[in-house]
C-alpha cells in the first residue's frame, strides 16, 4: 500500500487519479500507524514553504516522515514536497525544513524577462542510472508551476535539471529518497511512467 500524505497542501486528487490508472493500491491519510506501515510513501503539495512545515508539525507528521525514511521505505517528494525534504527555503526564512537532504530552496530570478512562476511545460536534462526516471530521456517534457526551486548541496544526488533563466534541480534521488518539482501525475505519458517506476520500485 501506497500512503499520500495528506497535509492540506492540494494537487491531492491528480495523485490519486494518476495511481488509480496505474492499479496502485494507496491511502490518503495523515494517521502515522498508517504511514509507518505503508510499503511506500508520497508528500505531493502545492503552496508555501513555511505552510506545509506548519501542517506537516501540527499533524504530527514530520517524526514518522523521518521514521519511515530512516528505515528504507521509498519516499517520494513532489513539488512542494520535493522542497520540504531539504533544509531551508528563501521563500519562508528562519523555517527549518525535514532536512532529508542537504540544499535550499531558491526563488527564480526572472531574469532574461522569463515570468516568476514557470507554469507550463519545460524539457529535463536527464542524468543516466536513476531508478525513478528509467526510460525517461532528456528532451523529455513535463509540466510545472514554481516560482522556487531547488539547489542541492550534494550535486550527486541530483537526477535531472531544466532550465527557466537558472539551471534548477528538478528531480533527485538517494537511496530510497526521491522528488520532483515538476507535478508527474499531470506531466501526461511521461509522468505516468515516472509513477510507474517508483510504485514498482
Amino acid at each position: 500500500m501506497i500512503a499520500i500524505i495528506d497535509y492540506d497542501a492540494g494537487n491531492i486528487r491528480s495523485v490519486e487519479k494518476a495511481l488509480e490508472s496505474l492499479g496502485a493500491e494507496y491511502r490518503l491519510t495523515r494517521d502515522c500507524a498508517e504511514i509507518a506501515g505503508a510499503d511506500k510513501v508520497i508528500l505531493p503539495g502545492v503552496g508555501a514553504f513555511g505552510d506545509a512545515m506548519k501542517r506537516l508539525n501540527e499533524y504530527g507528521l514530520v517524526d514518522v516522515i523521518h521514521r519511515v525514511v530512516d528505515r528504507g521505505t521509498p519516499f517520494l517528494g513532489i513539488c512542494l514536497g520535493l522542497q520540504v525534504m531539504f533544509e531551508r527555503s528563501e521563500e519562508s526564512p528562519g523555517v527549518k525544513g525535514l532536512s532529508l537532504l542537504p540544499g535550499e530552496v531558491v526563488r527564480f530570478s526572472g531574469s532574461d524577462g522569463l515570468k516568476v512562476p514557470q507554469i507550463g511545460w519545460n524539457s529535463l536534462s536527464v542524468k543516466s542510472g536513476s531508478r525513478l526516471l528509467k526510460g525517461v530521456y532528456s528532451g523529455s517534457f513535463v509540466y510545472f508551476v514554481h516560482s522556487y526551486y531547488v539547489n542541492a548541496a550534494d550535486k550527486n544526488d541530483v537526477i535531472a535539471t531544466a532550465t527557466y533563466g537558472e539551471t534548477a534541480d528538478v528531480a533527485v534521488e538517494h537511496g530510497n529518497l526521491f522528488g520532483c518539482q515538476f507535478h508527474p501525475e499531470k506531466s501526461s505519458c511521461i509522468g505516468i511512467k515516472i509513477l510507474n517506476n517508483f510504485v514498482n520500485l
